[in-house]
């Protein structure tokens, strides 16, 4: 059904985008005829998603700052630019790899296109590897909220914010 995201079974080569990731899910809308490219699918959920998603980012970052932990990927290599905080590491039309590295943690958001001009479909796919009790600790308390969070952004690809 067009608009429904759903948890799906991750399929990224996770050797190739975060080497020894302990952590990875995946979650995919059907988005029908609609024309867009992984970085537009990114855009939409990154700088459209629910405003209360932002709220809680700003919370986040209010929260880790005392611990040294980046706000951003502002700084880290982008070679394709920024979208929002995250640093684009590689792109094609069909996908876009973002992330960037801490001391906490690396992770990865890879956003894929795929299927036929009728029956298109966009797959975010979340890689992280922690280095650290810090990155574990700060795993485990974000893992409640992730994938509301996911699916609310990718809720926004169909039916981008207005």
């Amino acid at each position: 059904m067009i608009g429904t995201v759903r948890e799906v079974t991750p399929n990224v080569d996770a050797g190739a985008v975060l080497a020894g990731a302990q952590f990875i899910d995946a979650f995919r809308v059907e988005i029908g005829a609609a024309r867009i490219d992984a970085r537009e699918a990114c855009v939409r959920m990154v700088l459209h998603g629910p405003r209360w998603i932002d709220v809680l980012l700003r919370l986040r970052n209010i929260l880790v700052t005392p611990f040294g932990l980046k706000t951003s990927g502002e700084g880290a290599p982008a070679p394709h630019g920024l979208i929002g905080l995250f640093p684009v590491v590689s792109e094609t039309p069909e996908q876009l790899v973002a992330g960037f590295n801490d001391s906490h943690l690396d992770f990865r958001l890879v956003v894929d296109v795929t299927g036929d001009a009728a029956r298109r479909q966009v797959t975010s796919t979340t890689l992280v590897r922690t280095h650290n009790l810090l990155g574990r600790t700060y795993l485990a308390l974000i893992m409640p909220f992730h994938k509301l969070v996911v699916r609310s952004m990718m809720g926004r690809i169909v039916e981008p914010a207005r």
